[in-house]
C-alpha cells in the first residue's frame, strides 16, 4: 500500500503544479495536520483517495470550514483494508487553543481508546501532529513532544508513528525518520513523503486475532460483496 502522507506546509507541487503523476500509485493520504483546508479538499478530488486526518495546533478554522470529503481520525481507530490506523491530534498545551493537550490530558485521550485497541488487537499506524518526547521534537515548550506517545509505543509497537509540528527549517538536526526503540519507524511528515507499507507488515482484514473484531470485520467483507 502507498501512502502520501503531509502536514505543516503545502507543497506546491502537490496545488498549484499538481501533476497526476506525482501521486502516482497512492492508495491512501494522510495528514498530520496544520494545512489549510482547501488543499486537502483538492488532494482528495484531484487523487480519488481516501484523505485521513487529525488536527494540529493551529487547525481552529476546520471548526467552520472542515476539509469536505475528508476523514478525521481524531481520538478513533480507522480501519483502511485491515490497516488499523489511530489519530491523536494536537500539540503541547502552550496556550488556551482548542487543540492543544497537556501530558495528562493527552494520557486521558489515550485512556479513552484502550478498549478499541484492545477490541482491534492494537494499531498499525499512530497519527500524531506533535512529535514523541525526545525523538524528533525541539526543546522549546512548543514544540515538546509527548512522553505518553513513548509508553504507547512500546505496549503496542505499531510499524509506523507518522507527525509534523517540527518544520525542517526550524533545526539542523531535522531528521525525516527515526527507529524508536520499541521498533516503531517515526516519520516526520512536514512537507509531503510518500511510503510504501507491505501487506505483510499489517493483518489482512478480519485476521488481527482478536475474535470479536475479527467476526465483525468477516460479516462486514461478506456484506460488501
Amino acid at each position: 500500500m502507498k501512502i502520501l502522507a503531509i502536514a505543516d506546509d503545502e507543497n506546491k507541487l502537490l496545488w498549484d503544479y499538481y501533476q497526476p503523476d506525482r501521486v502516482a500509485g497512492v492508495d491512501l493520504i494522510i495528514s498530520c495536520g496544520d494545512l489549510d483546508p482547501d488543499y486537502l479538499e483538492f488532494l482528495v478530488s484531484m487523487t480519488n483517495c481516501p484523505l485521513l486526518y487529525v488536527h494540529g495546533n493551529h487547525d481552529n478554522k476546520y471548526d467552520y470550514h472542515p476539509p469536505l470529503g475528508c476523514i478525521c481520525i481524531d481520538d478513533k481507530i480507522y480501519n483502511y483494508k485491515g490497516l488499523r490506523i489511530m489519530g491523536l491530534g494536537g500539540s503541547i498545551r502552550y496556550n488556551n487553543s482548542k487543540y492543544m493537550s497537556t501530558e495528562k490530558e493527552m494520557q486521558r485521550r489515550i485512556s479513552h481508546l484502550r478498549t478499541e485497541i484492545t477490541l482491534k488487537n492494537g494499531f498499525d499506524i499512530l497519527v500524531a501532529h506533535a512529535p514523541a518526547a525526545g525523538y524528533g521534537d525541539l526543546e522549546d515548550i512548543a514544540h515538546r513532544g509527548f512522553s505518553c506517545f513513548n509508553n504507547l509505543m512500546e505496549t503496542y509497537k505499531p510499524k509506523y508513528m507518522l507527525h509534523g509540528h517540527v518544520h525542517s527549517t526550524y533545526t539542523r538536526s531535522f531528521k525525516r525518520e527515526i527507529i524508536h526503540p520499541s521498533g516503531t519507524k517515526i516519520i516526520n511528515c512536514c512537507g509531503s513523503y510518500i511510503f510504501d507499507i507491505d501487506q505483510s507488515e499489517y493483518p489482512l482484514p478480519g485476521k488481527t486475532g482478536s475474535a470479536l473484531y475479527d467476526l465483525y470485520m468477516s460479516m462486514k467483507i461478506r456484506r460488501e460483496l
